[in-house]
C-alpha cells in the first residue's frame, strides 16, 4: 500500500481558533475526504489497532459507527472478530441523562437513529455491558494533541460515563481515541471534567499517554 497523505487542516496558529471554530473546521475537513481516502485510512487504522499492545488481551471492546467523516473502524472490527473479540456500540441511556450503556454489536442487529442521528441498538434489545466491564473503548475524536488533550463533539457523554475511572483507575478500560492523523493540533486545553485518555490511534501512528502496558 502506498502511503496515505491527508490534507493538513491548518496553515498556521491553529490554537488561535475557538473550540467551536476548531471543531467545525476539522469536521469539514473530515467530510471532504474521498471514499478512496477513507478506505485507505481505514486500512492503516486497522493495522495499527491490531498491533496495539493495549488491545492484545482485550476481548470486550466498545466501538462506534462513523457518520460524520470519522475514521472508519469497520475493517478492524471484521479482522478482530476472527480472534473472538466481541464489540459493543454506545447507546444513550433513557433514564440517566448524558450517560451511555453498551450493547453487543453483530451482523443483523437492528439499528435506529437516536436524537443525534447516530445509529444505535434499542436500549431494550439484548443484554448490556456496564462501562467498567469493558476491556477497551475506542471512540471518535474531533481533535487531539500529543499530550492527551482532546476535542469531542461537546456532549460530554464519554466523560460522564467513565468518570469513575478517576477514582478507580484499575476498573477502567483502556480509553483510546481514534482519528485521522491530520486532526492533531499543537495543543488543546484539558478541562477539569476530561477523563484522561490512554492513547490515540490514527491512520499513521499510535500516541500513548498513560497507563500503557509498555514504556
Amino acid at each position: 500500500m502506498s502511503q496515505f497523505i491527508a490534507p493538513q487542516p491548518f496553515e498556521s496558529h491553529p490554537d488561535n481558533l475557538t473550540r467551536s471554530q476548531l471543531r467545525r473546521h476539522i469536521r469539514q475537513l473530515r467530510r471532504s475526504l474521498s471514499v478512496e481516502q477513507q478506505q485507505r485510512a481505514s486500512e492503516y487504522l486497522a493495522l495499527n489497532l491490531l498491533n496495539h499492545p493495549d488491545l492484545h488481551r482485550a476481548r470486550h471492546i466498545a466501538i462506534y459507527l462513523p457518520n460524520d467523516g470519522e475514521i472508519d473502524p469497520h475493517l478492524y472490527m471484521s479482522m478482530a472478530r476472527r480472534k473472538g473479540i466481541t464489540f459493543y456500540l454506545p447507546v444513550l441511556h433513557p433514564i440517566h441523562e448524558g450517560h451511555l450503556v453498551f450493547s453487543p454489536y453483530h451482523d443483523g442487529i437492528k439499528l435506529t437513529a437516536n436524537r443525534f442521528g447516530i445509529p444505535e441498538p434499542s436500549f431494550s434489545d439484548g443484554l448490556k455491558r456496564p462501562p467498567w466491564a469493558l476491556d477497551a473503548v475506542l471512540f471518535p475524536l474531533v481533535g487531539f494533541d500529543e499530550h492527551g488533550g482532546r476535542l469531542g463533539m461537546g456532549g460530554g457523554f464519554y466523560d460522564r460515563t467513565f468518570a469513575f475511572s478517576r477514582l478507580r483507575p484499575r476498573l477502567a478500560p483502556k480509553l483510546i481515541g481514534l482519528a485521522h492523523d491530520f486532526q492533531k493540533v499543537k495543543e488543546l486545553p484539558v478541562e477539569p471534567w476530561d477523563v484522561p485518555l490512554h492513547g490515540v490511534v490514527t491512520d499513521q501512528r499510535c500516541y500513548r499517554f498513560r497507563g500503557s502496558s509498555s514504556p
